[in-house]
């Protein structure tokens, strides 16, 4: 028996040793667990704390204590009440389209393309009327949105071209992203779709908050039947951070497929994803099949883009699928929006609304806009107060419960309470937007919109009897001209000017393998590589 009693007591001093570390993890708030320590018991209790040596944190009695606990079956009421909260902790999913017209949707009163999936979307939840991007184009609306700031604050102003050798060409690496803030506070990350926001290895998705990584780095991509090169539209498919050679039957299904799987190998930790589609940006290249449901559209541009905005319709019924198959739909705040207005020329239908892709009139910044939590905003409900991408920071992060940043300034307003009914003002005084270093510029407060292009007087407009801006009322309305005006003044000097030029200055043939590298002096290209 003395013997006994000295093995037991050296077993336990082991375990007094290293058993701390799971001890401290499993009351940590956000730390993920298998289902695995749901079965411990006394005796694999000790054998974990044999494989930890970290020092000792908790004293010797309250270790002798819990380790009791589980002796005595009383761990998993404990896990059981850890799992508990992290189920509590809902997960974010935040859907991008690249280029869709404001009106080619059913839920936005398109009758042109069907969207069931993106319809029931809707209906489960609030369908913003005056939902906005914060730029006419997409890189730096990406920017915008998973940094929670006008990108004009941080220099991103423009497109920057796939050039994996330019280490200043992308969003900047002094801004924190949004999967950053969930991946610190446990959360499973992903990034499905596009990125556009820099091809250096310090700019890519995977060292930037994503862990689980599949897309393509550049600004567009051909939807099959690519070779994979190091070119524009052809680029490999990169997956955790490795290109592979794959090509999918079709792009937008395969990013509909992949975004579901996550989801279903995530159905009791908390997540965030980004699905990106570029869908429907050209080219526009649908299956035959679907094009041919649409053959009744004499325009050819029109009718293959149609079909793109129907795939991808059924790419997100594949995403909402697996969250109602795996128990998750109840616990998932979505967000789908546009990236910005859609561009005419290629297809897309703005309906009434003026201007599109580019500028800062209604039709380039204005976007179909949903949020969804079922049972915490209300089915089938509209909210008409302007809000702007910019918001899913805040929005997100509080369902979250994780700590909003206050190290700069962001733009980011939580909408939870302005959909619950809870605060009757407007969620933001004003919202902005600047392009092309300025030579397009808006504010809207309220009901009044000023827009100011180069070269052309101020431009007042009043949205709330004139959404397709079709009168300039500034001179009948000199005060609130002005007023807007100095609002727009003093949020200009708050901006920086842009910290890369990219496509404005550079091509697609920049990148590795363009006429453009392949001519660069040597010395240049060292440099870059530093």
């Amino acid at each position: 028996m003395p013997k006994l009693k000295s093995l037991i007591e050296l077993e336990e001093n082991r375990a007094f040793q290293r058993f701390h570390h799971l001890i401290r993890n499993m009351f940590r708030f956000g730390a993920p667990f298998d289902n695995l320590y749901m079965q411990l018991s006394a005796q694999s209790v000790l054998q974990i704390a044999r494989q930890r040596t970290p020092p000792l944190y908790f004293g010797k009695a309250v270790l002798r204590t819990i380790i009791k606990l589980f002796v005595c079956g009383l761990a998993p009421v404990i896990f059981d009440a850890h799992v508990r909260a992290e189920s509590d902790r809902p997960n974010v999913l935040v859907i991008v389209s690249d280029d869709q017209g404001y009106m080619d949707a059913g839920f936005q009163g398109g009758t042109d393309v069907p969207t069931p999936h993106l319809d029931r979307l809707a209906a489960s939840g609030v369908v913003c009327t005056n939902g906005y991007v914060s730029h006419p184009f997409c890189s730096p609306t990406r920017a915008g949105l998973l940094t929670g700031r006008y990108q004009a604050r941080f220099g991103h102003e423009y497109n920057p071209v796939y050039d994996p050798l330019d280490a200043n060409e992308g969003l900047p690496l002094s801004e924190k992203l949004m999967p950053q803030y969930f991946q610190e506070a446990g959360y499973r990350t992903s990034w499905v779709g596009k990125w556009h926001l820099g091809a250096s290895p310090a700019h890519s998705p995977w060292s930037r908050g994503f862990a689980d990584t599949y897309g393509f780095i550049g600004g567009g991509h051909a939807f099959n039947n690519w070779k994979p090169n190091e070119r524009q539209y052809t680029l490999p498919i990169h997956r955790n951070g490795k290109p592979i050679d794959d090509v999918p039957e079709h792009l937008t299904l395969a990013f509909g497929q992949e975004a579901a799987d996550f989801i279903k190998r995530n159905p009791a930790n908390p997540w965030f994803l980004y699905l990106a589609f570029n869908a429907p940006h050209t080219p526009h290249q649908p299956t035959v099949e679907r094009e041919q449901k649409f053959s009744h559209i004499s325009d050819p541009q029109r009718r293959r883009y149609l079909a793109q905005v129907s795939l991808m319709d059924d790419a997100i019924g594949s995403v909402t699928s697996a969250l109602s198959d795996s128990g998750q739909t109840q616990r998932t705040l979505v967000f789908f929006f546009g990236d910005n207005g859609g561009p005419v020329k290629n297809g897309a239908f703005n309906g009434s609304l003026k201007g599109q892709k580019g500028q800062v009139y209604e039709g380039g910044v204005r976007v179909p806009f949903i949020a969804s939590w079922p049972g915490k905003i209300a089915p089938n409900s509209q909210f008409n107060s302007p809000v702007i991408s910019l918001d899913v920071l805040a929005t997100s992060l509080s369902a979250a419960n994780i700590r909003f940043p206050n190290d700069k300034t962001y733009d980011s307003v939580d909408l939870m309470p302005h959909f619950r009914g809870d605060v009757e003002s407007e969620p933001h005084k004003a919202l902005f937007w600047r392009a092309a270093l300025g030579k397009s510029l808006a504010v809207r407060e309220g009901q009044w919109k000023l827009v100011r292009t180069e070269g052309n007087t101020d431009e007042l407009y009043d949205l709330k009897v004139d959404i397709g801006e079709s009168k300039d009322v500034a001179s009948d309305q000199p005060d609130i001209k002005n007023r807007l005006a100095n609002s727009l003044q003093s949020w200009t000097k708050e901006l920086v000017d842009p910290v890369f030029l990219g496509s404005s200055v550079k091509t697609e043939d920049w990148g590795p393998g363009g006429q453009n590298q392949k001519n660069a002096p040597k010395k240049n290209n060292a440099k870059q590589n530093k």
